[in-house]
């Protein structure tokens, strides 16, 4: 996931909200890379990695076309918040969507 701020202060509150959020559902970074100071946070959960940068950052880095053929994957916020709140039915865990 690629994320932008416009400053650092923003940057840190991106970060911050992405790692909140995700700690509510149990889940830690394994790795936490960059700083603020630094313009661009990297934080990997394994499955997901995050990459967070200043717009200037982000410009600089142009993971965008680094990533170029990699396929895209459209973000449903409305679907991530109610899978995210829904109780667990027990089995062997979510279900994956083709």
């Amino acid at each position: 996931m690629l994320a932008s701020a416009a400053n650092e202060r923003q940057l840190r509150t991106v970060t911050e909200e992405i790692e909140r959020r995700l700690a509510e559902i149990g889940r830690k970074p394994r790795r936490r890379e960059g700083t603020n100071d630094t313009g661009w946070m990297l934080l990997d959960y394994g499955d997901i990695v995050v990459h967070a940068f200043t717009e200037e950052q982000r410009a600089y880095y142009s993971l965008e076309r680094l990533w170029s053929d990699a396929p895209k994957v459209p973000f449903d916020a409305r679907a991530a918040a109610a899978a995210s709140t829904a109780p667990s039915a027990g089995g062997s865990g979510p279900s994956q969507a083709e």
